[in-house]
C-alpha cells in the first residue's frame, strides 16, 4: 500500500512543482522550485530502482545546479582578453587524434560478436537477479559487479561539485564600499 501510495503522490508532485516554477516571478524562489524538482525526480528515480541515476540527479542536478544557478547573476563581468596558447592548442589537437586511432578498433555499434556482447552482458544479466536479489539489473550490475567503478565515479561527482565550488567562490567580485 505504501509504495502505491508513494508511486501516485511523486508524479503529482512533480506537475505541481512544475507548475509553481512557471507560476511564481521571483527568481530565487523559482531556483529552490527547482530544485525542489530535482530531488522529486530523484525519489522517483530511487523508487523505480534506479539508485545510480538517483544519485546523480541528486548531487548534480539538486546541488550542483542549484549553486550555479544562484551565483550566475553574480558573474556578469565582463570576460578577460582571449590569447591563443599553443601548447594547449597542440595536446588539445594530440589528444583528439589518439582518441580518433585508438577508436578505429572498437567494434560497430550494436555488434553481436563484439566481446561484450558475447562474454559478459549474458553472464551479468542472467546472474544478477540470483546473485543480488536486485529487480533492476543495471543497478545490480552498479551496486555489485562494479561497485568499486561506481564508487569511483561517485568520487568524480562530488570531486567535480566541489571544483565548480571553488570556481565560483574564486570569482567572486569584490564588495563595493
Amino acid at each position: 500500500m505504501t509504495g502505491l501510495v508513494v508511486e501516485f503522490t511523486l508524479p503529482v508532485l512533480l506537475v505541481v512543482t512544475a507548475l509553481l516554477v512557471l507560476w511564481v516571478r521571483e527568481l530565487p524562489s523559482a531556483i529552490i522550485l527547482v530544485s525542489i524538482f530535482s530531488l522529486l525526480c530523484a525519489a522517483l528515480f530511487f523508487t523505480l530502482d534506479a539508485m545510480d541515476v538517483a544519485l546523480t540527479e541528486a548531487v548534480i542536478g539538486s546541488g550542483v545546479s542549484t549553486v550555479l544557478l544562484f551565483r550566475a547573476p553574480d558573474l556578469n563581468r565582463p570576460p578577460p582578453p582571449r590569447k591563443l596558447r599553443l601548447p594547449a592548442l597542440g595536446v588539445s589537437l594530440a589528444a583528439v587524434g589518439l582518441l580518433l586511432y585508438g577508436s578505429a578498433e572498437l567494434p560497430a555499434l550494436g555488434d553481436a560478436a563484439a566481446p561484450v556482447q558475447a562474454y559478459l552482458s549474458p553472464l551479468y544479466l542472467e546472474g544478477s537477479r540470483s546473485e543480488f536479489g536486485i529487480p533492476n539489473a543495471v543497478t545490480a550490475i552498479l551496486a555489485g559487479y562494479r561497485g568499486y567503478d561506481t564508487l569511483g565515479e561517485l568520487v568524480v561527482i562530488f570531486t567535480a561539485g566541489i571544483g565548480v565550488l571553488a570556481l565560483l567562490g574564486a570569482a567572486r567580485r569584490p564588495e563595493r564600499p
